[in-house]
């Protein structure tokens, strides 16, 4: 990837609203990375992740169609911390070059700002290696009550499923832009609106 290109990167806790972010930043005419999109790619049929991880966990991960079913992968990593530490050994190495190859294709085509949207930057260290870090926060409560609605969630459940992940006072503290989402999609929205003319000028682009 070409240093010509500025990458921002996005994230968040699980139901901040940092993909309603993304959305808004991608309608404005910023290339934005999904990291969960490659996740997705490394791990089908011919994905550079795919083989390992079958080795690894077993052919029982895979669905009927010879595939890696997610869902089942999931329910192998989800509260074994070893498990999980293993799967992230094999896919977050495979997501990040194809990462790289994406952004030198944004590069090329003439680009000077792109967004990296990713759950795990601060975790993973990834945010280091950006240009700015943007966060999408909101309280505890409002990510439950969230997650409880999108998901069908009993209350425990989506504890579990928060305190799964950093606290989002550990990412806030790296953050160079931050995007408080307490309320509607129509506010989230309008703070959205309002960081692109702020990115653009610190950075360039042309959205």
């Amino acid at each position: 990837m070409t240093r010509l290109l500025k990458v921002v990167g996005l994230t968040g806790g699980i139901a901040s609203g940092k993909s309603a972010v993304a959305a808004v930043l991608r309608q404005r005419g910023l290339p934005v990375l999904d990291a969960d999109e490659l996740g997705h790619m490394v791990l089908e049929p011919q994905g550079e992740a795919c083989d390992e991880v079958v080795a690894v966990f077993g052919r029982e991960v895979l669905g009927g169609d010879g595939a890696i079913d997610r869902q089942k992968l999931g329910a192998k990593v989800f509260g074994d911390v070893e498990a999980r530490a293993r799967l992230e050994a094999i896919t977050h190495p495979a997501i990040a070059r194809l990462a790289q190859r994406a952004l030198s294709l944004v590069a090329e085509s003439g680009h000077k700002l792109a967004i990296y949207e990713a759950a795990l930057l601060v975790e993973t260290g990834v945010y280091k290696g950006l240009d700015a870090l943007v966060v999408v926060s909101c309280s505890v409560e409002t990510q439950a009550r969230r997650v409880m609605a999108r998901d069908g969630l009993c209350v425990s459940d989506a504890a579990a499923r928060i305190a799964s992940q950093l606290p989002l006072s550990e990412k806030l503290k790296v953050a160079d832009y931050i995007i408080e989402n307490e309320g509607d999609l129509a506010a989230l929205r309008d703070k959205a609106l309002s960081l692109v003319p702020v990115l653009v000028e610190r950075f360039g682009g042309d959205p």
